[in-house]
């Protein structure tokens, strides 16, 4: 298995963190909610979509959900995001 790509939210454009998971990797990203720092995990089983967080496994059964979700929770950054 590929070493995760750990990165800061906004540190990639949602593009690129897609392509990261489709492409079999995890995706690690910190980010801090209530001044506290936490990481989530993103991947992909070729099927469904997962955002693992300290509190919540949330699963996405498209890509387009998914990509709903890094905006949403601004883990990608917005630059070039359709």
């Amino acid at each position: 298995m590929a070493e995760p790509l750990r990165i800061s939210a906004g540190e990639l454009e949602t593009d690129a963190i897609i392509e990261a998971i489709q492409d079999g990797r995890r995706v690690v990203i910190t980010t801090t909610a209530v001044e506290t720092d936490y990481e989530v995990t993103l991947r992909y089983d070729g099927s469904v979509y997962y955002c693992d967080t300290p509190t919540r496994l949330h699963r996405h059964e498209s890509e387009r959900a998914m990509r709903a979700c890094i905006r949403k929770m601004g883990y990608g950054s917005e630059a070039h995001d359709e």
